[in-house]
């Protein structure tokens, strides 16, 4: 069982190598600052690589313009619309049930500026290419990732933030930063943030998140998973990442988590901002 610690448009490309070259040499020279281990994780992530081509995600819901907007981000290579993952398992989900005019995406983590500019459109009500305050302040965005996905969740956060559009949730799950980037620290933009990770193995997620300003941004919970004492069954996946990252892949497949944070993002887009004094705890 996991217990609190700290605070309570899519195309198919012609050729499924396309691009994957160019790629892999330039996430090699990322991975190669890390050192040594960068070496065995890059082996792990050129396996999703060659199986699962990136390209940016498509929405499950395609209004011209939406205040309602969930965003997504998979970890390391893997494909947008690998249903293995907890992000496309989360958004596969959220289409029952959600606002009529709700936009719903998941995207390769290292396509975050495509992200960024399709919640600028989506915001942009008159089309005029410019938004205006009213069109920031009624923007309802929760974003949620895995691994390279939860960091660029809180990337993606703090670039909203200079544009001066709220965020209502962020959701950070088994967390990895890329060397650049710091995912410990939660902007100001955003009214609500949660993130769970699992300890063990030599990739594992951020243990601790916090607001950058407590009075603004509300940490739901920094809770951690222990897969070595609770397994859970993971189909489909590579078996190299079974053998040497079997904690950091659990949180990919795990169900239950996921399902946790569906009813968390569900709660959130509720009228009722008292609703989340309902939210269930981990």
């Amino acid at each position: 069982m996991p217990t609190p610690n700290e605070t309570p448009s899519h195309q198919i490309p012609s050729h499924p190598f396309r691009g994957a070259s160019h790629r892999m040499k330039k996430e090699f020279r990322v991975l190669r600052l890390a050192g040594s281990r960068g070496v065995v994780v890059i082996l792990i992530l050129l396996t999703a690589t060659v199986l699962l081509p990136a390209e940016d995600g498509a929405p499950t819901h395609r209004p011209a313009q939406s205040s309602c907007i969930l965003i997504g981000f998979v970890g390391g290579f893997v494909h947008h619309n690998n249903v293995h993952h907890g992000p496309v398992f989360l958004a596969q989900h959220m289409h029952q049930g959600a606002p009529q005019d709700a936009h719903i995406q998941v995207f390769e983590n290292r396509h975050r500026k495509t992200a960024y500019n399709t919640i600028l459109r989506l915001l942009d009500a008159n089309h005029d290419g410019v938004l205006t305050n009213e069109e920031k302040t009624r923007a309802r965005i929760i974003l949620f990732g895995q691994s390279w996905g939860g960091s660029a969740v809180v990337m993606l956060a703090r670039e909203l933030d200079r544009a001066g559009i709220p965020v209502l949730l962020t959701v950070q799950v088994d967390s990895v930063a890329k060397p650049w980037q710091h995912d410990g620290v939660i902007p100001n933009n955003v009214a609500a943030a949660v993130n769970y990770y699992q300890p063990h193995g030599f990739i594992h997620g951020r243990p601790l998140i916090r607001a950058e300003d407590d009075s603004k941004t509300a940490i739901l919970g920094n809770y951690r998973f222990d897969y070595n004492q609770a397994p859970v069954k993971c189909d489909g996946m590579p078996w190299i990442e079974r053998t040497l990252i079997p904690g950091h892949m659990h949180t990919e497949c795990d169900t239950h988590l996921w399902g946790q944070i569906e009813t968390l993002v569900r709660q959130r887009l509720e009228p009722d901002p008292t609703s989340l004094a309902n939210a269930p705890q981990p």
